[in-house]
């Protein structure tokens, strides 16, 4: 463990800080002007606001930081372990990363992470802390306040989450939808759990709690063999053959136009049908930010379902691409997928009633 920044102290909630990397960890270099992460051992010195927190606060550092682009399968197992080998040591946890693949990394931990009954609170920020507007030390103290959090005895938000800008929402639902604005995060089809103002005032009715509580069970294994067909007009046959003919490919998330819509043309319904008789999963979600697939609604879309596309219902692309290498991670078979693609594991998506 690197970067203690308090002792634990009896009747405390103690909070493990896991720095990835990202821009919220970063100051700027008096001599060159580059943005250079800081080391966390330092981290009283550029928030001192962490002494009045009515919790102990430890940190962990990867070493080196990782950037959000380059953030995946390897940097998610690593959170895991971590957060695994320190469970029964703290409250909760905060995760700080960069906000480009923060969506994908909330939901991918969100299955890695079976039977999760702590909290486990992503945030970043769009300006490094050392900076005198960051919003960075509000989202980390903010983030702290609600890991800590607790009411008879059992934590608020036992679930992955990101907190961002006021508003902490479900990881697995959650999107990045600005490069540069401060509310730089949305959930468009499940409310927040939580916002925060002057006080932090908790949705309880919307926030995932476990039937049981079981002991943690991690998820290490993933399957990369994952991709993203995004329909656009005018693409051609070739195109779209290559993508679903990857060597070695197992699922596919096509993102159709509005309700779950596509081309109807004979060459591309007959490329998919092929290719879902060849063994490969296809799962359909909108392009749109919000809303639900409907493949019954419109012919089009009905064409897909006769073709073997399974629907996404208002899954976000992230939720679906991880939630896909964590199936086909377990082994499963391309039907056992499916069915559990139906279903809602974590609260990823909502099922219509039939």
């Amino acid at each position: 463990m690197t970067g203690n920044v308090n002792t634990k102290q009896k009747g405390k909630a103690s909070i493990l800080l896991i720095y990835t990397g990202g821009t919220i960890g970063m100051i700027e270099n008096p001599e060159t002007g580059a943005l250079e992460s800081f080391n966390f051992r330092h981290l009283r010195e550029h928030m001192p606001e962490l002494k009045k927190m009515g919790c102990d606060v430890s940190a962990y550092q990867f070493d080196p930081p990782a950037d959000s682009a380059e953030m995946g399968p390897e940097g998610w197992q690593k959170i895991v372990e971590i957060i695994s080998e320190n469970y029964h040591m703290y409250d909760g946890f905060v995760v700080l990363h960069g906000t480009d693949t923060m969506a994908y990394t909330a939901s991918a931990l969100s299955f890695m992470l079976e039977n999760l009954s702590k909290p486990v609170i992503l945030t970043g920020s769009q300006l490094p802390i050392g900076m005198l507007r960051t919003d960075g030390k509000e989202n980390l103290i903010t983030a702290i306040e609600i890991a800590a959090a607790c009411e008879g005895g059992l934590p608020m938000a036992p679930e992955v989450c990101i907190f961002f800008e006021n508003t902490l929402l479900r990881g697995n639902r959650t999107r990045k939808i600005n490069a540069d604005n401060f509310n730089a995060f949305r959930s468009y089809n499940y409310p927040p759990l939580a916002q925060a103002g002057v006080l932090i005032r908790y949705d309880s009715a919307q926030i995932y709690r476990p039937a049981l509580r079981k002991p943690l069970k991690t998820h290490l294994s993933l399957d990369r063999n994952i991709a993203i067909l995004k329909l656009f007009p005018g693409m051609s046959a070739g195109v779209t053959e290559s993508i679903l003919n990857a060597p070695g490919l197992k699922a596919v998330v096509m993102e159709t136009f509005g309700s779950g819509n596509a081309p109807r043309q004979e060459w591309f319904i007959n490329m998919l049908r092929r290719a879902v008789e060849g063994g490969l999963v296809i799962v359909n979600v909108t392009q749109c930010v919000g809303g639900s697939v409907e493949m019954l609604r419109y012919e089009t879309g009905q064409k897909l379902l006769e073709a073997g596309v399974i629907s996404g219902y208002d899954s976000t692309t992230e939720s679906a691409v991880t939630k896909l290498m964590y199936l086909f991670g377990q082994g499963l078979t391309p039907e056992e997928v499916k069915e559990h693609m139906n279903c809602s594991l974590i609260g990823e998506i909502t099922i219509p009633d039939k």
